[in-house]
């Protein structure tokens, strides 16, 4: 047989790894039980076996289907993406929330092909009025908005 979407190939391996993972970790840690009664290990088992059969669908689906080559991979968007994630965990508690979620959309934008001021500027204004309007006024939660120094 010969492949004809290699990005279809190597997705439905990747669907069909992460759900037998996902349902052998559950089942050899939790206890399963009954449909009726479901225990830890019930959800992620069921979730873990329908991911390996959508990754059974994709992974068939490529042997049958043209698709595009797989493009080269590039580490700077991977490694970049990390590194806003990381600041915006380690800074949230001595800058606040503006200025982590600043950090992390103009340190992850810094990763892409296209990196321009304005639209960061435009994005980190709408993720910190959405993020204090959804965390610090929907859900109560006490994230401080900017440094202890500001107040």
């Amino acid at each position: 047989m010969k492949i004809k979407s290699p990005k279809d190939f190597w997705s439905g391996l990747m669907f069909i790894g992460f759900g037998l993972f996902a349902s052998i970790w559950a089942v050899v840690h939790y206890q399963m039980g009954t449909a009726v009664r479901m225990g830890p290990a019930y959800f992620p088992t069921v979730l873990g076996g329908l991911l390996v059969f959508l990754g059974l669908i994709v992974l068939l689906g490529s042997f049958a289907i043209e698709g595009p080559k797989i493009p080269p991979l590039t580490f700077r968007p991977l490694v970049m993406i990390t590194i806003g994630c990381l600041l915006y965990g380690y800074l949230m508690k001595p800058l606040g929330l503006f200025a982590a979620t600043c950090s992390l959309v103009v340190v992850g934008a810094l990763g892409g092909h296209e990196f321009s001021w304005k639209e960061s500027a435009v994005l980190c204004l709408v993720l910190c009025v959405f993020s204090w309007a959804v965390f610090i006024k929907g859900l109560g939660l006490p994230f401080p908005l900017w440094p202890a120094y500001f107040s």
